[in-house]
């Protein structure tokens, strides 16, 4: 099935799956919400864009956001994504103002799609993507964090928090289930319950970061686009800047890319069942991994590339993974 042409924008909400992976890359729907770019090959850049606003997200937004990364899985040529905010926000969470006027209507509706805030937080999908946290990474926002794959964070800028309990609601976008696999029971006790604010030295010493860097001036870098579903890299021409934790994400992203697009899908996959998988049984969490994509692994010509690569001492030619 291909992907949509154009984002939902409505806040009904179907519980239909992603569409599969398109042979072919197609040209992305554009919003204001989010400013989509293609920094390095295979390599999507999303940049929450509502900087005014710390990247707080209404209905529309969320919407937008659910179907880029819909459509970020359909496409072969796109492995890798990572996500910051511009400004002094990574994101704040909900746009309350939205959120308090719709609750002041009595609206039943739903504020999320299925795959949670930003898209993101209750995602599944089948591949990574890189949290570049570059400011207050606050309710939603930090929902968001919590369930990406890997996260680099700015020292002086990067704070985490789930200040839901101080505005009488509760965070039910996903992560009160994930955090405490990912920091522990009585961590995560401590930041639902108080809505403390995390540096992001402590977050990396909790295990909640990957790694911190170092702010620095954003160094201009040629070209933020490149052609439909991002293969080819950068265009000339086009200059933007970038902060030295995008750059570190993108690096990141870069390291994972140049890997088979099917073992780091598979491999992530296995990760994934066991932090998600509900009985723990690592045993039964291998098994299900061979049975649902091993034969196919086996098949795929990025296996045999991956052997012949190494037998005969070249770098390996991957071809977009058909899993």
């Amino acid at each position: 099935m291909a992907p949509p042409a154009t984002p939902p924008f409505s806040s009904s909400w179907s519980t239909a799956p992603p569409p599969a992976p398109a042979p072919a890359p197609t040209n992305p729907a554009t919003s204001a919400a989010a400013l989509l770019s293609f920094p390095a090959p295979h390599v999507l850049l999303v940049t929450l864009n509502r900087a005014r606003q710390l990247n707080s997200l209404d209905s529309g937004a969320n919407a937008y956001l659910d179907w880029v990364w819909s459509w970020f899985e359909a496409q072969a040529s796109l492995r890798v994504a990572v996500v910051t905010g511009r400004g002094r926000a990574f994101c704040a969470g909900m746009d309350l103002k939205e959120w308090n006027a719709a609750h002041g209507r009595m609206e039943a509706r739903v504020l999320l799609p299925p795959s949670g805030f930003g898209g993101l937080s209750n995602r599944a999908g089948t591949k990574p993507i890189v949290a570049a946290v570059n400011g207050l990474a606050y309710g939603g926002g930090c929902e968001m964090v919590v369930n990406a794959d890997l996260v680099v964070a700015s020292r002086a800028g990067a704070r985490f928090a789930l200040p839901e309990v101080k505005r009488g609601v509760v965070a039910l976008g996903g992560v009160l289930p994930r955090l405490a696999r990912s920091v522990g029971l009585q961590r995560a006790m401590e930041l639902v319950l108080t809505g403390r604010v995390l540096a992001a030295e402590e977050a990396l010493r909790w295990g909640l970061v990957n790694r911190v860097v170092d702010d620095g001036e954003g160094e201009e870098e040629a070209g933020a686009k490149a052609d439909a579903g991002g293969a080819g890299g950068k265009d000339e021409g086009e200059v933007v800047q970038r902060s030295a934790v995008v750059r570190a994400a993108i690096d990141l992203a870069c390291q994972i890319a140049a890997g088979s697009p099917d073992a780091v899908m598979v491999s992530r996959q296995g990760v994934r069942m066991g932090f998600e998988g509900g009985d723990g049984d690592v045993h039964e969490a291998t098994r299900r991994l061979m049975v649902e994509r091993g034969a196919a692994l086996l098949r795929s010509p990025n296996m045999r590339e991956g052997l012949a690569a190494f037998v005969e001492k070249r770098a390996p030619k991957w071809v977009d993974s058909k899993l």
